[in-house]
């Protein structure tokens, strides 16, 4: 990206007159004296914010930037064991969809942060970049079309202290993908005790049993350190939010055989040997450092539903032309067997004599009718493997220049691979021969960051020492393309006769398709904060990065704090950022099944270079920008504590998918001749473009207070969120359709009201979820869109300690069972996928859970 010389303009000014300011220190929430605890290994090495208990605010006051905190215990008061589902109930500006049929995206379900995709979402474990997953949402719900997140749900809650929700812009701070904010995961660090837990529950329609077993334990490493490590294994099978197809309802009526009671499964998938290790270690090396050193090894298997392919319609394996005639393929190799090509469909095709003796009873002559005749639905899932490991050491200079400053030295590596696999399909162009199953190849995602971060006081007279920090980044991204087996991708002898080539649903990757594609870029930042007064706090960062893909952009942030009162504060923040178009978004090639107009049709995603999607519109991706401020108030009257905060987020050239567009002949002809297979079956490609701007804009609210209550101590909680998108600038590659779901699929309102009891003996918990209208679309078609309405869920735990050591808890996720909106069919009156609600749901489609749970604490 060229530099933009306005915006650099800015910074240097902004830096001239402002070389006191400061900036919210790197990596950790900054915090009330009141809210901090020290290390073991050195007080000043490093400063946390906490939540000791649930009396204590989420939102922190003493920051100049809107920060929550969710601590470990209050995660674990959830019926949900998903890590988005958990945040999703703390955090009203984060919104989570089921993604029922999704591609891959319900493989890593992408989580959405006042109102931007997933990853506009800067993401860390222990205040370090954590690495993204390799799964691109290409079936993402609009919103998320593209998005190439991390993977946050291999984060088990046992594993936590704490999460701090930094709700602003700081791609200043640290890099691109935090245009929305940033989410870090604290680790727990005790070297004693921990806790075991043993979890079951289930769907209040009796589906989707799920299983968890959970630990926590820490040890101490030598007489100077910590070693604290979790686990966590998960099952939970699927569930099923359907009715019958009307298609197969019609085919069963007519007599075909072989169709299954419900075709298309809409519901949760089903997730097997789901494990998480997670581990933390510290160790103290002299007075005034220390190393640590944390990581994880997760996987899981998944497997969901897919669209139903009719025995009468769908192209390239039963009819090529709507389902007017058969699609009967002749098996000599010499086309000798004079085969029928004009066998018309009736209601049942198997009933047609002209089918009977010229294709069932024709050795020469096939059609998949015979070994199918009720069609088929594959089955999508996939292996997803992360692994990471960070090691660094971090504490004080005790001598020389730097004497006095602290240092951060660290690197870590990243991994995360989606192996993909399909299963009940079939390749077609193998005619009788194909297999049913296939692994059609996978993706990878490594990355390796290296930091170098210092921090030092200067006394320069004002209420407090200025801090100055500064440092250095080195960063690169590796994304593979794996190929698959050959009979998922393999052109067989049927493919000139207008058979589909490829495992249907989910073509392979070919050897050619395979590929590394490889990024790199290094930057460097200072920031700096300044107490003037006791009173006035300023911040300013100010950060280069270099890209050797696409050049340099410069990005600054200017933040300040005033205490108006003892009780009363303001705060607000000005800043520039940027995300960068990941490796994957700009390389990647795949062939999706999709519906377009209520037809099952297949869309080939290209690289936007590609000679077709540059002849459509498409160019080589560049950063997306933004600008953003907030403005906020904080204010404590004795238990009662309040925090408001305005934002306002500006993003120019976002990067998303493109409308699925429809090829010409010609088209398909330059496609086929570059190598791109099953041309002629396709109806559509997209490709990743940066093609539109959208302003987001919206308020954060919350309030905290404590009490004694009924014999006991209480907390009540109230967070309250309006966020509101307008896409300012598109063109026709983007649509209609996308701009309508950019702007209203998420709620605008949402809002949480919490109530936590503590007796000696009992405890409770109850949460009460707000969410606004939105629009329901079902399988991303826009004839089934309309308004949904508002709902309110009801979460509860109730739990009995036997003793200090031993609880037991009950409760249920959405307790009174809101169901989903459900379909209109006087909106979309020719529904024939088998849905019964909304996929946009925010609260999902599966209903009331339930669940016991078991924890022994130690």
């Amino acid at each position: 990206m060229k530099l933009k010389n306005k915006a650099l303009t800015h910074a240097v000014k902004l830096a001239l007159t402002a070389t006191t300011a400061g900036l919210f220190i790197l990596g950790t929430a900054l915090a009330a004296d009141e809210q901090t605890e020290t290390t073991k290994v050195n007080k000043n090495v490093e400063k946390i914010a906490v939540v000791g208990t649930r009396s204590a605010p989420r939102s922190i006051g003493d920051s100049p930037v809107p920060i929550d905190i969710i601590g470990g215990e209050e995660l674990s008061k959830s019926g949900n064991t998903d890590m988005l589902e958990l945040l999703k109930g703390a955090i009203p500006s984060l919104n989570v969809h089921s993604m029922p049929i999704s591609d891959a995206a319900s493989l890593v379900r992408p989580a959405n942060l006042r109102g931007l995709p997933s990853d506009s979402t800067l993401i860390l474990l222990n205040g370090k970049r954590r690495h993204r997953a390799s799964v691109i949402a290409f079936l993402g719900g609009g919103i998320n079309d593209g998005a190439q997140g991390a993977d946050i749900s291999v984060i088990p809650s046992i594993a936590l202290k704490q999460v701090e929700v930094l709700r602003d812009g700081a791609a200043a701070q640290y890099g691109s993908d935090a245009i929305a904010g940033v989410i870090n995961f604290e680790l727990k660090d005790a070297s004693e005790g921990g806790t075991f837990e043993v979890r079951h529950g289930q769907y209040f329609e009796g589906d989707g049993d799920t299983t968890q077993i959970s630990g926590n334990v820490g040890l101490p490493f030598t007489d100077s350190g910590f070693a604290n490590l979790s686990f966590q294994y998960k099952t939970a099978d699927a569930t099923s939010r359907s009715v019958q197809r009307a298609d197969a309802a019609n085919l069963i009526e007519a007599g075909v055989p072989d169709i299954a009671p419900i075709t298309q499964v809409w519901g949760a998938p089903e997730v097997n040997d789901d494990i998480s290790i997670f581990g933390n270690v510290g160790l103290e090396l002299t007075n005034s450092s220390e190393f640590y050193m944390f990581g994880n090894y997760s996987e899981r298997d998944v497997r969901g539903g897919f669209y139903y392919r009719n025995p009468h319609t769908r192209p390239g394996a039963y009819s090529n032309d709507g389902g007017e005639t058969l699609l009967v393929g002749d098996l000599t190799g010499d086309m000798s067997g004079n085969c029928p090509t004009n066998i018309m469909i009736d209601d049942n095709v198997l009933d047609n004599p002209d089918y009977i003796s010229q294709v069932a009873n024709n050795p020469d002559c096939f059609a998949f009718n015979e070994i199918l005749p009720g069609g088929f639905t594959p089955n999508f899932g996939g292996n997803i493997t992360d692994t990471s490991l960070t090691m660094g050491t971090k504490g004080e200079f005790t001598g020389g220049m730097l004497e006095g400053a602290y240092y951060d030295l660290s690197g870590t590596v990243g991994f995360n691979e989606s192996r993909y696999f399909i299963y009940d399909t079939i390749n077609a162009s193998l005619g009788p021969d194909s297999p049913r199953d296939f692994s059609p190849g996978k993706y990878s995602q490594l990355e390796k960051n290296f930091n170098f971060d210092l921090s030092k006081g200067f006394d320069f007279g004002l209420a407090y020492d200025v801090n100055v920090a500064g440092g250095l980044e080195w960063h690169e991204e590796t994304f593979t393309v794996t190929s698959g087996d050959e009979a998922s991708f393999i052109a067989g002898p049927l493919t000139e006769q207008g058979f589909g080539i490829g495992s249907n649903g989910f073509p392979g990757f070919k050897p050619s398709d395979a590929g590394e594609y490889t990024r790199r870029n290094y930057a460097a930042y200072v920031d700096i904060e300044a107490p003037f007064t006791e009173d006035f706090l300023m911040g300013l960062a100010l950060r280069y990065e270099d890209y050797d893909t696409f050049g340099s952009t410069v990005n600054y942030k200017l933040m300040g704090q005033y205490h108006l009162t003892e009780d009363l504060n303001i705060r607000g923040s000005i800043s520039t950022g940027f995300r960068a178009p990941t490796v994957g978004q700009a390389n990647v090639s795949n062939v999706q099944t999709n519906l377009s107009s209520g037809v099952l049709v297949d869309s080939a995603l290209l690289p936007p270079t590609n000679p077709i999607a540059m002849q459509l519109g498409g160019t080589e991706l560049e950063p997306e920008e933004s600008k953003s401020y907030t403005f906020g108030a904080v204010y404590t009257l004795g238990e009662i504590f309040l925090t408001i905060d305005y934002y306002n987020i500006q993003v120019e050239d976002r990067i998303s998918q493109s409308e699925k567009i429809e090829l010409s002949q010609a088209d398909k002809d330059i496609l086929e001749e570059a190598g791109v297979p099953n041309v002629q079956s396709l109806a559509q490609v997209s490709f990743f473009t940066n093609d539109f701007d959208t302003t987001t804009q919206g308020v954060d609210f919350v309030a905290n207070y404590a009490t004694d209550l009924l014999g006991g101590s209480s907390t009540f909680s109230l967070a309250y969120n309006w966020n509101e998108t307008e896409v300012t600038r598109s063109t026709d590659i983007t649509g209609a359709f996308k701009v309508s779901r950019l702007e209203n699929d998420l709620p605008n309102h949402r809002g949480t009201l919490t109530w936590s009891q503590q007796w000696e003996s009992f405890s409770m918990f109850t949460r009460a979820n707000y969410f606004g209208e939105y629009q329901g679309v079902h399988v991303d078609y826009d004839e089934t869109a309309k308004m949904a309405d508002a709902a309110i869920t009801l979460d509860a735990e109730v739990t009995y300690f036997f003793n200090d050591s031993i609880s037991f808890s009950v409760g249920a996720q959405n307790l009174l069972d809101q169901e989903a909106e459900k379909l209109d069919f006087t909106v979309a009156p020719n529904n024939n996928w088998g849905g019964k609600y909304y996929e946009t749901s925010p609260y999902g489609i599966n209903g009331g859970f339930y669940y016991a749970k078991a924890t022994y604490t130690f």
